[in-house]
C-alpha cells in the first residue's frame, strides 16, 4: 500500500488500486505451483480488491451529493432577488443569472474561473455602467487591504434607465470573496424626491424671507450684473422696476440714479476704489446720502462664486436723530464750558491753597517715610553694637563686683538700658507704622504667662524705685500678638513705677466685661491733666507735669499704636495728683477651641556656674567677643565661630557635640544661623539645643525657630533671660525634651 499516495484524490488511488490487482493476478497465473507466499499475495489481491469496491461505491456516493449539492445551489441562487457570485482563491466559482446579467455587454465573460481582478476589469470597460460612487481600482484595494474575515466593502452603481445597484464584497474567509449586488433604485428614487422636495420647500420658505426682509437685498454677478433684488431694495432707491431687472449693469443703475438726482455724481468715481478694497477685505461698508433728505447705510459682501450681495437698510430717522442729540450735547457743553470757566475763576485762589497744602503734606509724609525706612533699614546696624555694649557692660559688671569701678560700671548700665529703651521704642514706631503684614501676627495668647513675666522683669526696677508692684495674675486667653502685647503692658508699668513716688503703689490686674477682659494698670502717682490726655499718646509728647528729664515721650505711642493694629481699646482715666488708670480692652477666647501658645520657662536667677560647651555663632566680631566673655565669665566653654563653615570645624575637631549653640540669625552672604543649626545637628546626629538670637523681630524668623526646635530672643538680649535659658535648654536637652515656646 506504499504505493499509493494517500493525498491523490479518491479516484487515482481507485485506478493505481485496480493496476498493482491485474499485476498481482498476472504473477500468480505465471507460477506453476501456489506455493504460502503466492496463496498470501492472492488473498492480499481479493482484500485489495475488495477495498477498491467499497471505496468506488464512496466515491460514487460522493460525486452523487456534490452533484445533487450542486445542484441545490444553483437552484437557490436562482431564485435570490439579489445577484450573487462565489470568488475562491481569487477566481469565480458559481454566480446566480442576475449577477451574470446586470452589465449585458460582458455577461458572456462572467464564468468560472474568471479572476476578481478580471471582473472588475471588464465592469469598468462596460457600456452599461453609467457611473460609481467610488473607483473600482480603489474597491479592490481596500479588498486586498482588509483580510479578515467579516470584512465588506462596497460601491454603487448607477445603469441605464436610472437603474441603481449596491455592490457589496466581503471577505468570508482568507480564501473566499462574496459579491453581494442588490437593487436601490427605489430607495434613490424615493430619497432623491424628498430631497427635491425639501429643496422646493426650502426654495419657497427663503424666497418669502428675501421678499419680506427689512433691509433691501440685491445680488450681482462677477461681472456686475444685477442677478435678483426683493421688492425692499426697489423702494428704498425709489428707481422704476424696468431699471432693476436680470442683467442690468450695476453703473448703469447708478447713472440712472444720478441723472434722477438720487445721488450725488462725485458718488460714480468712488465705484472703482471701492470695488477694489471690497476685493482686497471681502466686504465694504458705508453711509451714502440719498435723494434731497434720505440716508442709506450700503453693505456689501462678496458672494464664493466672485459675485456680490449689496443690502440697503434706511438710517434717516436715526442720523437725525444723532445730528439732534449731537446739537444738543455742543449746546449743552458750550453751557458747562462758560460754567467751568466761572467755577474755575472762582476756585483758582483755593487751588493754590490746596497746592500749597499738598506739597506741605508731601514734605511732611517724605520725612515720615524717610525717618521709618532708616529706622527699619538700619535697625541691625544700631542693635549689633548695643548687644556687644551689652554683653560687656554685663562682664565689667560681674568682674569689678567689688571695686571701686563698679558704681561707674553701673551707671555706665544705666545709660545704656536708656538708650536700649529708646531705641527699642523708635524701632517699634517705625514697624507698626509701616504696611508690613508681618508686622503683628494674632494668635491665642494667655494672659497669666506675660503677667507673670513683667512681674518678674520689672520687679527690680519698682524695688529700686521704692514702688510696691502688685500683680493679680488672670487665667484669661485673649486673640493678640505676644510680643507688642508684652510690649504694651511692660511700657504702661514702666511709666506707672516711673511717675509713682517712693511709697506709692502699682497695680496690674485685668477685669470682665460682657465677652471682654479690661488689663488695667493702677498707680498713685502723679496723674494727668484732662488736656493732657487728649495728646500723651504722640510721639515725644509728655505730660506738663512731668519732671524734665524723665524720658521722651515715646512709651505710650508704642502702646496706641500696637493697640490700633490689634483692634485693642486703649483708654486712660486720671487726675493730677490722684493716679491713673490705664486699660487694654480685648476680646476674649473660648477655652475650650483656643490654642495658646506655651508658657515661657521662669527666668529665676540661677546659681552656679555654666559647666557646658557653648558654641557661638556671630558674625560681627564686637558682639562675638562680647558673647564669649559673657559666657567664659559664667563658666562655660566657648567655641567662637563667624561662619557655618568656621562651626562645623570647630565641631569636628572637637569630635564631640557642643551642649548648646547661641546663633545669630542673619550672617554673612546667605548664611543663617537656622541652617548652621541644621548643619550641625545633621554632621553630629544629635539634636543639639539652641538659641537664635536677632534683631529681625519678624514673624516669619519666629515661625522658623518654631519649626526648627530654637528658641528665638531678640537684640540687644536680656541677660537676665538669657542666663537661665541656657541652664533650661541644656537641661531640657539632656531628658530629651524639645522646646517650641517663643522666647
Amino acid at each position: 500500500m506504499s504505493m499509493i499516495d494517500p493525498e491523490d484524490p479518491l479516484a487515482v488511488q481507485v485506478t493505481k488500486q485496480a493496476r498493482i490487482i491485474d499485476a498481482l493476478i498476472r504473477r500468480a497465473n505465471r507460477q506453476e505451483d501456489v506455493g504460502p507466499s503466492a496463496y498470501r499475495a492472492f488473498q492480499s489481491a481479493i482484500d485489495l480488491q475488495q477495498t477498491v469496491a467499497e471505496q468506488t461505491i464512496e466515491l460514487e456516493s460522493v460525486r452523487y451529493e456534490r452533484e445533487r449539492t450542486r445542484k441545490t445551489l444553483a437552484e437557490a441562487l436562482a431564485s435570490m432577488e439579489e445577484g450573487l457570485a462565489l470568488f475562491s482563491d481569487g477566481s469565480l466559482e458559481i454566480c446566480n443569472d442576475l449577477f451574470r446579467g446586470l452589465l449585458p455587454d460582458v455577461s458572456d465573460k462572467i464564468v468560472p474561473g474568471l479572476t476578481l481582478d478580471r471582473y472588475f476589469q471588464l465592469m469598468g470597460r462596460s457600456a452599461y455602467l453609467v457611473s460609481t460612487d467610488r473607483k473600482l481600482s480603489k474597491m479592490r484595494r481596500h479588498l486586498h487591504n482588509r483580510r479578515a474575515a467579516g470584512s465588506v466593502v462596497s460601491l454603487v452603481a448607477e445603469v441605464p434607465r436610472d437603474r441603481w445597484y449596491q455592490l457589496s464584497a466581503q471577505q468570508t474567509s482568507p480564501e473566499n470573496t462574496v459579491l453581494l449586488l442588490t437593487e436601490i433604485t427605489t430607495l434613490v428614487r424615493h430619497n432623491r424626491r424628498e430631497k427635491e422636495h425639501l429643496i422646493d420647500r426650502q426654495s419657497d420658505y427663503l424666497q418669502a424671507v428675501f421678499q419680506n426682509m427689512s433691509a433691501g437685498v440685491c445680488t450681482f454677478s462677477a461681472a456686475g450684473e444685477m442677478m435678483m433684488h426683493n421688492g425692499r431694495f426697489r423702494d428704498l432707491l425709489g428707481v422704476p422696476l424696468s431699471r432693476v431687472q436680470p442683467g442690468t449693469p450695476l453703473l448703469d443703475l447708478l447713472d440712472f440714479m444720478r441723472s434722477r438726482g438720487l445721488i450725488d455724481a462725485a458718488l460714480l468715481a468712488k465705484v472703482e476704489p471701492w470695488r477694489e478694497k471690497l476685493m482686497r477685505r471681502g466686504s465694504l461698508t458705508s453711509r451714502v446720502p440719498h435723494g434731497v433728505d434720505r440716508v442709506l447705510d450700503v453693505q456689501v459682501n462678496v458672494l464664493p462664486d466672485g459675485g456680490f450681495l449689496v443690502e440697503l437698510k434706511d438710517v434717516t430717522l436715526e442720523t437725525r436723530s444723532t445730528e439732534m442729540l449731537e446739537n444738543r450735547v455742543m449746546a449743552r457743553t458750550a453751557q458747562l464750558t462758560r460754567a467751568n470757566e466761572r467755577l474755575t475763576e472762582q476756585y483758582e485762589e483755593k487751588a493754590r491753597v490746596e497746592e500749597e497744602l499738598r506739597l506741605a503734606k508731601e514734605r511732611a509724609e517724605a520725612a515720615v517715610s524717610s525717618k521709618t525706612r532708616f529706622l527699619a533699614a538700619a535697625s541691625h546696624d544700631l542693635l549689633q553694637p548695643i548687644n556687644a555694649a551689652k554683653l560687656m557692660i554685663s562682664s565689667l559688671q560681674e568682674t569689678t563686683h567689688d571695686t571701686r569701678f563698679r558704681p561707674m560700671v553701673d551707671r555706665l548700665g544705666g545709660a545704656f538700658a536708656s538708650v536700649e529703651y529708646l531705641l527699642h521704642s523708635l524701632l517699634d514706631i517705625s514697624r507698626l507704622e509701616s504696611a508690613d503684614p508681618d508686622t503683628v501676627t494674632e494668635t491665642d495668647v494667655g494672659l497669666r504667662g506675660l503677667m507673670e513675666g513683667v512681674r518678674a522683669d520689672l520687679g527690680v526696677l519698682a524695688a529700686e524705685k521704692g514702688v510696691q508692684l502688685d500683680v493679680v495674675p488672670c487665667s484669661v486667653i485673649v486673640r493678640s500678638d505676644p510680643v507688642y502685647l508684652l510690649r504694651s503692658i511692660q511700657n504702661l508699668v514702666v511709666n506707672a513705677i516711673q511717675y509713682t513716688d517712693a511709697g506709692g503703689r502699682v497695680l496690674l490686674g485685668c477685669r470682665r466685661r460682657a465677652g471682654r477682659v479690661l488689663l488695667e494698670v493702677w498707680d498713685t502717682g502723679i496723674g494727668i491733666s484732662s488736656r493732657d490726655q487728649l495728646r500723651i499718646f504722640d510721639e515725644f509728647t509728655r505730660a506738663e507735669n512731668v519732671p524734665i528729664g524723665s524720658g521722651v515721650g515715646l512709651g505710650l505711642s508704642v502702646v496706641d499704636r500696637a493697640c490700633r493694629l490689634l483692634d485693642h481699646t486703649l483708654t486712660v482715666r486720671s487726675a493730677p495728683g490722684r493716679g491713673s488708670i490705664f486699660r487694654i480692652g480685648m476680646q476674649v477666647v473660648d477655652r475650650e477651641t483656643a490654642h495658646p501658645q506655651r508658657p515661657e520657662p521662669v527666668h529665676e536667677s540661677v546659681n552656679g556656674t555654666l559647666d557646658c560647651i557653648a558654641l557661638v555663632i556671630e558674625n560681627d566680631a564686637d558682639v562675638l567677643y562680647g558673647a564669649t566673655q559673657w559666657l567664659e565669665l559664667h563658666g562655660a566653654s566657648v567655641l567662637a565661630a563667624r561662619s557655618a563653615g568656621e562651626a562645623l570645624t570647630h565641631v569636628a575637631d572637637m569630635g564631640i557635640p557642643p551642649d548648646i549653640i547661641l546663633a545669630d540669625y542673619q550672617l554673612d552672604g546667605d548664611e543663617t544661623g537656622v541652617q548652621a543649626t541644621l548643619d550641625i545637628r545633621a554632621a553630629t546626629q544629635t539634636a543639639v539645643p539652641a538659641i537664635l538670637i536677632t534683631a529681625d523681630r519678624s514673624e516669619t524668623v519666629r515661625r522658623l525657630g518654631v519649626q526648627n526646635d530654637m528658641s528665638v530672643l531678640t537684640k540687644p538680649a536680656e541677660l537676665t533671660k538669657l542666663r537661665p535659658l541656657i541652664d533650661w535648654k541644656i537641661r531640657r536637652g539632656a531628658n530629651g525634651d524639645t522646646d517650641k515656646s517663643r522666647q
